[in-house]
């Protein structure tokens, strides 16, 4: 057994502060967690709270439950807050956002009522579809991050926590693409000075956490952390960082679907996607310019598991399409289609035909409680920066330069099993299995 990697314990209270408080995703999260802690409700989908991981050789039969297997944050220990662009309570939002029950809201009216958030960093010209009443103000960028790092000390010092985790479930910002203002951190702090327009509100969140030495994970396909200044902030500062976009329906699906069809060696003609929801999130994916920073994200997915350079014969050529409608009347129940076109054997070709109907939201919250409690860990354990282990949870995972992104759902649940088992000083499971027949 290989020695176990140091691991501060999880003591005192852990402060959980998110961006988009009033939104469907958060306060689905924040109910649910809430019942599951009175014991009504069971945590489904949580790999933190339900899964088991394997130890050792198969004959040795153990696998303990993850949470029984390293030190995690207790539920009970979790404290809320955060931002929105909207002054109501959780309760209210909850209602609004129909998601759940009213008699399950009713086990939690209490608590839910009792959490407001602070006002937000916002600016309409990033989120086009949305308005915001809720905001702060300030002449400059750095002087609305430097807002961001007083609520968070001040959240701190009110709920009598030493350490944060901040999860981005906010909106999805307009398309912005690298340059250089997120190259160094000398130029992204002139261009916070300067208010450049390249620095959206979320890069602001993300600066402000890693400055204050709280772990950011971002829940959205917006740029945001993904940058080599703030990759660059959270490495010096000891941080993790992981993201982006929450891995819920349509691309989960295609995590799955993609890499059956590589193992194999069946190819690809085309994979036309589409989706109609109704909650804020495809109201603000109804503007041209969010849209396009989901659809970066989504299609992203098949070009890094097919690998058509590899296999040219296969991949090289598909046509990938993917379409969100906005439809009201669906609100947080999306419904997606997937037609795709394959060939086999002789290149014959064939079809699989997908209907998805998913809630957003149900899916999201589970993703939401186990990155807390993994980001506080990796925190614990001294992992700074990009925490690639917890791309399992994200359409389009970061990565370090110079490498390429894995997205195949399986090899991304083995990385992070095997990372939990190097922090135990477990052996990491590879699944060649020749010392049973030797």
């Amino acid at each position: 057994m290989r020695k176990n990697h140091a691991i501060r314990k999880p003591k005192g209270k852990l402060g959980v502060l998110i961006v988009g408080l009033n939104g469907a995703v958060a306060t689905t999260f924040l109910a649910g967690v809430m019942a599951v802690r009175r014991g009504i409700a069971r945590p489904i989908g949580s790999l933190t709270q339900m899964g088991a991981i394997r130890l050792g050789k198969r004959t040795e039969h153990r696998s303990p439950l993850i949470r029984k297997f390293i030190e995690l944050a207790k539920l009970d220990d979790l404290v809320f807050g955060g931002w929105d662009i909207r002054d109501e309570n959780c309760y209210e939002s909850a209602v609004h956002a129909g998601v759940l029950s009213s008699d399950h809201l009713g086990h939690v009216k209490k608590e839910l009522l009792s959490l407001r958030p602070m006002k937000a960093v916002f600016e309409q010209f990033y989120v086009k579809r949305l308005k915001g009443s809720h905001v702060k103000k300030g002449a400059t960028k750095l002087e609305l991050m430097e807002q961001l790092r007083e609520d968070i000390r001040a959240f701190k010092k009110t709920n009598g926590v030493d350490r944060c985790v901040l999860v981005w479930c906010g909106s999805t910002e307009v398309f912005i693409s690298p340059n250089g203002v997120h190259k160094t951190l000398k130029k992204f702090t002139e261009g916070m000075k300067k208010n450049h327009a390249d620095i959206a509100p979320s890069m602001l969140y993300a600066y402000a956490a890693l400055m204050e030495g709280v772990p950011f994970a971002n829940g959205a396909p917006n740029l945001t952390v993904d940058t080599p200044a703030l990759a660059q902030l959270a490495r010096e500062k000891g941080v993790p960082i992981s993201g982006k976009d929450f891995k819920t329906g349509q691309t989960l699906l295609k995590t799955v679907i993609a890499p059956m069809l590589k193992a194999r060696l069946i190819g690809l003609n085309g994979w036309f996607s589409s989706n109609i929801l109704g909650n804020r999130d495809g109201e603000v994916l109804d503007d041209p310019d969010s849209f396009k920073t989901k659809e970066e994200s989504k299609l992203s997915v098949l070009e890094g598991i097919l690998q058509p350079g590899l296999y040219p014969d296969l991949y090289k050529d598909y046509y990938h399409k993917v379409r969100i409608n906005y439809y009201p009347p669906r609100g947080d129940n999306k419904e997606s289609w997937d037609n795709i076109d394959i060939f086999g054997w002789m290149g014959y070709p064939m079809q699989v035909k997908i209907n998805f109907l998913c809630r957003d939201s149900i899916l999201a919250a589970p993703i939401v409680l186990d990155l807390i409690l993994f980001m506080d860990l990796a925190q614990r354990a001294g992992m700074r920066g990009i925490q690639e282990w917890l791309s399992f949870y994200f359409k389009s995972p970061m990565f370090a330069p110079g490498l390429y992104p894995e997205h195949d759902l399986f090899i991304q649940l083995m990385k992070l099993k095997n990372t939990l088992r190097y922090l135990k000083g477990e052996e990491l499971i590879t699944h060649l299995g020749l010392e049973y027949y030797d």
